[in-house]
């Protein structure tokens, strides 16, 4: 794989333990490039950056381990049909230019496209519920029928969701690793990071054989909600690493929106804090058309999609049933109450509403409405 003399450089200086960002930039406002900071005299250096930075600088730009990863980190790019595009350069996302500390240089898989700067980040909780689950998937779907390109960090749960349903949808969608892009993590999604590649792009600041370490993933967040015109938190708990999405989206100048869930779920603490705090309650994508004042896009042939209508094969009283079922969790004595049959005959009807896929059930004889297209 050829790449440019000043890609080169970036890629070798983010080898280097103690080189952050911070210093590459330092490099290039002082030297006019990288490649020529990377290059440049002890005597040179003195006057630029500190004694600990340049030796480790010094001493990284000869040491034979990185020069060896260097040449295998370039391989990798070629190999995987991947790209490279630094800070400053044509294909640089838009959105990410005026974000604090934007990445030198990125490492792509896939394409981005101008309309991706129309991009509304969906991130929650690697546990979600049923409930939040289902409530991603929909909303997903409303956000890519407007003509948004949704971004996510593919992590377990609510990411997953996300990025699922939108290629469902025939959206876009891109994923942020927190990774190199020979590492896909978590393992299980690796056939999904290469239909995100085919439809939208795989993105991380990382060199491709980068680990996925705990420090990453906050890092990478920053270039979630960078990449957005607005940041929604479907379910996270009071530690979510979806908040840290949410406060560099509100950094940013960007809108943070929540999505409201049950006060007895632990993952509604946080999305319940973001509101308290300011956070645009999320309830359809006319709560994100509001807050980015942007129209609606109409299109009704799309408004119900097939997906989601009813199987008309329901008998009365499985129809009877499956209405008073919410999409969050009710015991079979209310839904008993509530359609006036008794247990019995509920519990069969439900059995076969499960066959159906449109109920799911819970510890503790407890019942969801689920989606008819879930990811």
């Amino acid at each position: 794989m050829c790449l440019s003399p000043e890609h080169r450089a970036l890629i070798h200086l983010s080898l280097i333990p103690g080189i952050g960002n911070a210093v590459i930039r330092r490099l290039k406002e002082n030297f006019g490039s990288v490649q020529a900071g990377l290059e440049a005299s002890e005597g040179e250096l003195k006057g630029v950056l500190p004694p600990r930075i340049y030796g480790k600088l010094l001493r990284g730009r000869s040491s034979k381990p990185i020069l060896r990863r260097l040449e295998r980190e370039i391989e990798l790019v070629g190999e995987m049909k991947c790209r490279t595009v630094a800070f400053g350069e044509e294909g640089y996302p838009s959105n990410l230019v005026h974000i604090y500390d934007p990445p030198p240089i990125l490492f792509i898989k896939g394409e981005l496209n101008p309309d991706d700067k129309f991009a509304v980040s969906v991130v929650g909780t690697r546990r979600a519920t049923t409930y939040g689950r289902d409530v991603c998937s929909k909303l997903t779907r409303e956000i890519v029928q407007q003509g948004f390109t949704i971004v996510s960090g593919m992590a377990r749960g609510i990411d997953t969701v996300a990025h699922r349903s939108a290629l469902e949808s025939g959206g876009r969608t891109i994923a942020v690793l927190g990774s190199g892009l020979s590492n896909i993590y978590p393992r299980e999604n690796t056939k999904l990071a290469e239909e995100i590649s085919r439809n939208g792009a795989l993105i991380s600041e990382f060199p491709m054989t980068t680990p996925p370490v705990d420090v990453n993933f906050p890092r990478r967040n920053r270039i979630i909600s960078g990449l957005s015109l607005a940041t929604i938190v479907v379910e996270a708990d009071e530690r979510s690493g979806a908040l840290i999405t949410a406060d560099f989206a509100l950094e940013q100048g960007r809108e943070v929106l929540a999505v409201p869930g049950s006060i007895f779920s632990r993952c509604s603490r946080g999305t319940h804090r973001l509101i308290k705090e300011g956070a645009a309650l999320m309830e359809s994508v006319d709560d994100l058309l509001n807050a980015l004042n942007i129209p609606r896009a109409e299109k009704p042939e799309q408004e119900v999609p097939a997906q989601e209508k009813i199987p008309v094969d329901l008998e009365d009283e499985e129809k009877m049933v499956l209405d008073v079922i919410p999409f969050t969790p009710i015991h079979i004595d209310e839904i008993s109450a509530s359609v006036n049959m008794p247990p019995n005959k509920v519990s069969s009807i439900l059995l076969m509403l499960e066959l159906k896929g449109l109920v799911g059930q819970q510890p503790g004889k407890m019942f969801v409405r689920r989606s008819l297209r879930r990811g």
